[in-house]
């Protein structure tokens, strides 16, 4: 297969219509807005629909009832418009309806700086709608990378019945770069009742792996679907049991997986003293900070998170006992670094190397905080 070259955004739309998304629904906003483009193109020739609501709370919704329906869904945002789908992620996660949103990060708060790049939103993502909720986020650094993860997204969303964030940033987002994508991914179907229409049918009622196997709206099976928490006929009751249960297997399904969940990409950590978290575009930086410090004598690694959500805490935990100290580098005030040192729990000094001006990170100001920690500045 010859090389095409692609931004990140056209990857992931890309991505997405290769697992098998047939339904679009969102608003154009800066950085983006190449996916709805993409997807408008591509869509229709695939027998899907890309529909421009009128705003990001309709987009939601609309991704919402699609999926209902049995159809693959995303939608595609920035910093603000993820602001309004709050709401309606919650809905999303409460009634078990498989959604993939993309984040490409911009710099906020507010409209803040529409076209520089940020990773602002981390912990958005993770808590930004209310109650106690569990969700699974990806960050790619690549155009290839967001193809694949993309891919991935879906695929988690089918098979744990919950929303997934693509959690880009302007940098890869509007990266070009040659890549060659696979005629044919994995995809993982869409869930099918296992009992027929007439043996009392409860469309809650989870699987071994605790997610429950939800008939699509006009197949035929009686559901009802509510952001209240309900029991396994899907009906709302006010049970302190069931609210237990319910909300603790909100969590466990992504729990007991998280292990196969949980991806990480390590370089350099054979020999390391020391070593680089990173995530995302500037996680491109900090490589070649690592590869400057270490042509310098320094034994530094680098640690890359793939998945942000859930946490990779058994790695952060493992890397604490090996290295003296880890800079984690992020293009925001601090908010992942705060994730490594929980999992870290003291076992070595961690280190914020944050960068907020709306200019993405130079290697040389990784590599100074690469000193600071490791005593060679």
């Amino acid at each position: 297969m010859s090389a095409r070259l692609m931004q990140g955004n056209e990857a992931v739309a890309e991505g997405a219509l290769k697992a098998g998304v047939r339904f679009f629904g969102g608003y154009p906003i800066t950085p983006s807005t190449e996916i709805a483009e993409s997807l408008a193109k591509m869509l229709p020739q695939v027998g899907g629909t890309f529909i421009q609501m009128e705003d990001e709370i309709a987009s939601m919704g609309v991704i919402l009832g699609a999926s209902l329906t049995g159809k693959k869904v995303l939608t595609a945002s920035s910093g603000p418009g993820i602001s309004l789908k709050q709401e309606l992620i919650g809905y999303a996660a409460a009634a078990e309806i498989p959604v993939v949103i993309v984040n490409v990060q911009r710099v906020g708060p507010s409209t803040g700086q529409p076209t520089a790049p940020s990773q602002g939103d981390v912990m958005q993502a993770r808590w930004g709608t209310h109650g106690d909720h569990s969700i699974i986020v990806l960050s790619p650094w690549s155009v290839r990378e967001s193809f694949d993860l993309a891919v991935k997204a879906v695929n988690y969303a089918e098979r744990f019945r919950t929303p997934v964030i693509l959690l880009m940033d302007e940098i890869v987002g509007h990266l070009r770069e040659n890549v060659e994508l696979p005629e044919t991914v994995e995809i993982y179907p869409r869930r099918t009742p296992k009992i027929s229409r007439a043996e009392g049918y409860e469309p809650y009622k989870p699987d071994a792996d605790l997610v429950p196997n939800v008939a699509n709206f006009g197949e035929g099976y009686h559901i009802h679907v509510t952001g209240l928490i309900h029991d396994e006929t899907g009906f709302p009751v006010g049970s302190p049991k069931i609210t237990r249960e319910f909300i603790k297997r909100m969590h466990e399904k992504i729990n007991i997986a998280a292990d196969e969940i949980i991806e990480v990409h390590e370089e350099f950590m054979s020999d390391a003293d020391y070593a680089v978290v990173s995530f995302g575009g500037t996680a491109r930086t900090a490589y070649e900070a690592v590869l400057n410090a270490r042509k310098r004598g320094v034994k530094v690694g680098f640690v890359r998170l793939i998945t942000i959500f859930p946490f990779a805490d058994k790695i952060i935990a493992e890397l604490a006992k090996k290295v003296k100290g880890i800079v984690v580098a992020e293009l925001n005030y601090g908010q992942i670094v705060n994730e490594v040192e929980r999992a870290a729990a003291g076992q070595c000094k961690v280190q914020l190397c944050a960068k907020y001006d709306m200019t993405i990170f130079e290697p040389e100001e990784i590599e100074a905080a690469i000193d600071e920690v490791s005593g060679n500045a």
